[in-house]
C-alpha cells in the first residue's frame, strides 16, 4: 500500500461521515430559537419517541454516548449502590471511569456471559452472594448492551427475562443502545418489542450517521425529571441544543436510523460469508471478530484495509451506514484468499 492508496475503512462506525440528511436538518435549524432545550425540535422529542416505542417516553439529548449511559444510570443508582454489567461492557472497558464520576462513586458489579451478553443466571451469580447489610455495595441497577460489545443481539424474550428479574429484585434496567439501530434491524422487530421492561435507553445516533447527538429515552418519565437537573450539573445542557435535537429528529424521520443500520448490517453479512470458522462470534449486527495471525493482518493492511487488532490473534472489523459494497466484497475476498 502506498501513501496515496485510499484506505478501505473498517475501524469503527464512529469514523463514518455524517449522513447528508443530518447535515440538512442542522442547516435548517440554523436560525434564532429559544436556547437550551426550549426549541421546537427539542420539545418534540418526547412525542417522537413515544410514537416510535408505542408507550409514553421522555427523551433528552446529550452529546456523547458516555454521557447518555452515565446520566441514565445516575437516575437509578445511589452513590452507595452498584450497577451489574458484563465484564466487557462499554461502561467498564471504554468510558474512562465516567460511571464512577457521574454516579458519585457507585460501583460496577461485573458479570460473565457468553458473547458479552447477560442472562438472569449471570446476574444472580453476582447479586445473590451480596449480603443485605451496610458493609457491602448493594445492587441498584442492571445495564445491558444492545447490540453487545461482541456484536451479538438480545432477543425480546431475553430482554424480557432480565426485566422480570430486575423488577422482582427492585433493580432499574438500563440499555446501552449505541448500536440499537443495528440490533433492531437484525431482529426485524418493533423497537418496543425489545425494550419491554427497560427503564432507560441510550439511543445511539453518532455511530449510525449522526454528528454529535445521542438520546436518552426514559420509559419511566419520572426519571427524566431527575435527569434534566443532572444533565445541567454535568455540563451537557448545550445552549444551542436545537442542533442536537435536529440530528435526532432527522434520524427518526422516515426511519433513517433503521435504513442506515440495515445498510451497515448488510455489509457485515457480505464479509461474514467468507470468514468461515475464523468468526469468533455470530455476526448479528455490524461488527465482526475474526481470527487472524499477525502476518495475515499485515497482508490485509497491505491491501489498504483499516481495522483494529483484537488481542494477539484476531481483528475487529466494523461496517457503517456508508460502507461501500465494493469495499465489503473486496475484504470478503481478501479474507477468503488468506
Amino acid at each position: 500500500m502506498t501513501s496515496s492508496t485510499p484506505l478501505r475503512p473498517f475501524m469503527s462506525d464512529n469514523a463514518a461521515p455524517v449522513h447528508p440528511r443530518v447535515w440538512e436538518a442542522m442547516r435548517a435549524a440554523d436560525d434564532s430559537a429559544p436556547p437550551y432545550d426550549g426549541d421546537a425540535l427539542s420539545q418534540a422529542l418526547d412525542e417522537r419517541f413515544s410514537d416510535l416505542f408505542g408507550r409514553e417516553c421522555a427523551a433528552l439529548w446529550v452529546a456523547t454516548g458516555t454521557a447518555a449511559n452515565c446520566l441514565a444510570l445516575a437516575t437509578m443508582v445511589q452513590p452507595h449502590g452498584g450497577v451489574v454489567c458484563h465484564r466487557e461492557a462499554h461502561i467498564e472497558m471504554d468510558e474512562g471511569g465516567a460511571p464512577g464520576f457521574y454516579l458519585h462513586g457507585a460501583k460496577l458489579l461485573l458479570a460473565e456471559g457468553e458473547a458479552a451478553k447477560l442472562t438472569p443466571d449471570d446476574i444472580t451469580a453476582v447479586i445473590d452472594p451480596i449480603r443485605d447489610d451496610v458493609h457491602q455495595v448493594q445492587p441498584h441497577a442492571v445495564s445491558i448492551t444492545q447490540a453487545s460489545e461482541y456484536g451479538c443481539v438480545y432477543r425480546p424474550d431475553e430482554v424480557g427475562a432480565i426485566a422480570t428479574l430486575a423488577k422482582a429484585r427492585g433493580l432499574g434496567l438500563h440499555m446501552d443502545g449505541a448500536r440499537f439501530g443495528n440490533a433492531v434491524a437484525s431482529l426485524d422487530c418493533a423497537p418496543g418489542a425489545v425494550t419491554e421492561g427497560v427503564d432507560a435507553l441510550s439511543f445511539g445516533c453518532v455511530k449510525n450517521g449522526g454528528m454529535s447527538a445521542e438520546a436518552i429515552v426514559f420509559f419511566d418519565p419520572a426519571l427524566a425529571d431527575v435527569a434534566h437537573y443532572r444533565r445541567k450539573r454535568a455540563g451537557h445542557l448545550q445552549s444551542k441544543g436545537r442542533f442536537l435535537a435536529a440530528q435526532i429528529v432527522a434520524m427518526l424521520d422516515g426511519d433513517l436510523w433503521l435504513e442506515n443500520a440495515r445498510a451497515a448490517n448488510a455489509a457485515a453479512q457480505e464479509i461474514a460469508g467468507s470468514c468461515g470458522n475464523r468468526l469468533m462470534h455470530p455476526v448479528e449486527a455490524n461488527e465482526l471478530f475474526v481470527t487472524l495471525s499477525p502476518a495475515e493482518r499485515e497482508v490485509l493492511r497491505a491491501q489498504s484495509f483499516a481495522f483494529y487488532d483484537w488481542g494477539d490473534d484476531a481483528a475487529r472489523f466494523v461496517t457503517a451506514w456508508n460502507t461501500r459494497h465494493d469495499d465489503a466484497r473486496a475484504l470478503a475476498q481478501a479474507i477468503a484468499s488468506l
